[in-house]
């Protein structure tokens, strides 16, 4: 499915990447709008985001202030040029936000746990039928690829062209220095399925320590993601949920003033020239590669004819620890990544299996 006829629902703002900041929780009415106005001298951050509802893993932690803060938002926009952004979980919080005598957010978004639900985006995206309002859905705690795109799918079938994907990361299972693992090829496929679709990170929610935040924001950029979104508070040590990840408003200045914005094209007909050089190689490179590893199956192919005829057995352990062995040692002096070389090696072995499996399974060899 293609999701939005333009690229950057944001286009408007003149702003690419998109940066968008503010405090984890909305807590008091002078935390919003003392942040809110450090913000705003930050040329290039253009929207507001606050916690008003915060979905907790434990009930006896800070679960946000409630439709309170929306009047907190009102004044953000009245004392701001900065857009609003809250996140939403149930239908009657996007109905808080719609009734609102004056208008206090301009773009919601879905947290990871709720994208987890198909019947609870399903729910969100009946509520918003018929408004014209941009809708960002974060990725759900798992590296679940088709949880995700169902979700952007709900709220598109919705009538929702305004939509972008917030890459958050994803929850890990054994012990990391960050709190949620990138997986960066996750967002990426998404980027490569649907290119007019807007891809932000957070990089706050995947490093869950500020010190990570710098790095994680720059892979950001150099993979190309169309922006940021970082949790800032005016007083972090004091924040009421997840303070180690959150930076104050001059922290972010100075992390924004050292990024490195990547461009998607060169800049000059010589730079672009090099660089297509380059990919001519890599495209010959490719296809080689791809007629060898059809010779190879073909070979596989043979020797799962020879197998079946005499009666042996598809998998030979000894063969296998002889070809890890070999192909690794290899892979080593040519000063490829150790991991990259296992990976290939079991792909290459799994299709080599699934063909001869198939031979044993045709009654005419």
């Amino acid at each position: 499915m293609n999701f939005i006829p333009t690229h950057n629902w944001f286009t408007c703002l003149r702003q690419e990447p998109l940066i968008i900041a503010g405090p984890c929780s909305a807590e008091t009415e002078n935390q919003v709008l003392s942040t809110a106005m450090e913000l705003s001298d930050i040329q290039d951050v253009k929207i507001f985001r606050a916690g008003i509802w915060k979905p907790r893993t434990r009930p006896n932690n800070f679960e946000g202030v409630g439709k309170e803060a929306l009047n907190w938002l009102v004044k953000v926009k009245q004392q701001t040029k900065l857009l609003t952004a809250v996140e939403v979980a149930m239908p009657e919080h996007i109905e808080h936000c719609l009734n609102m005598p004056e208008k206090a957010v301009d773009i919601f978004w879905i947290g990871a746990r709720t994208v987890a639900n198909p019947f609870s985006v399903q729910e969100l995206a009946n509520a918003l039928r018929g408004v014209d309002i941009p809708v960002m859905v974060k990725n759900p705690i798992n590296p679940d690829f088709s949880l995700w795109v169902g979700a952007l799918e709900r709220f598109y079938k919705s009538g929702i062209e305004k939509l972008a994907a917030i890459h958050r990361g994803f929850f890990p299972f054994e012990d990391t220095s960050l709190r949620n693992i990138p997986k960066w090829e996750i967002p990426i496929e998404l980027k490569s399925r649907f290119h007019k679709l807007p891809i932000i990170c957070d990089p706050s929610h995947i490093a869950g320590d500020r010190k990570y935040i710098a790095e994680i924001s720059q892979k950001a950029l150099d993979l190309n993601m169309d922006g940021l979104m970082l949790e800032t508070h005016i007083n972090p040590q004091q924040a009421w949920s997840d303070a180690k990840q959150q930076i104050t408003p001059n922290t972010l200045k100075n992390l924004l003033a050292n990024l490195q914005f990547r461009q998607s094209f060169a800049a000059n007909e010589q730079a672009s020239e090099a660089l297509e050089r380059y990919r001519n190689q890599i495209d010959s490179i490719d296809f080689q590669m791809l007629e060898l590893l059809a010779e190879r199956m073909k070979i596989v192919e043979k020797i799962g004819v020879y197998k079946n005829k005499n009666n042996l057995s598809i998998f030979q352990l000894r063969r296998w620890e002889n070809i890890k062995s070999t192909r690794k040692k290899l892979g080593k002096e040519l000063e490829l990544p150790e991991k990259f070389i296992n990976d290939l090696l079991s792909l290459v072995h799994k299709e080599s299996i699934h063909k001869q499996t198939s031979i044993f399974g045709n009654t005419e060899n």
